[in-house]
């Protein structure tokens, strides 16, 4: 640090604070925005439809999992 100036401006000083955590609340919109796409989905285009859609998104996560392990 140079003598006279503050902390605030010291710009030799690189470190950075932690990042913030956003995984919960990212899930928890996910979570939210599947409820009322499905709920639009099932209200358009009835359960059947609805159900297969949800076993395409569950194959296609699957898929993704499986991708990023190996």
């Amino acid at each position: 640090m140079r003598p006279g100036v503050p902390q605030a401006e010291n710009m030799d000083d690189h470190r950075l604070p932690k990042a913030p955590d956003y995984t919960t609340a990212a899930l928890t919109m996910l979570w939210v925005n599947l409820l009322w796409i499905f709920f639009v989905a099932w209200a358009m285009l009835g359960f059947v439809p609805t159900l297969v859609l949800a076993a395409i998104l569950n194959h296609g996560i699957s898929r993704l999992a499986l991708a990023r392990s190996a």
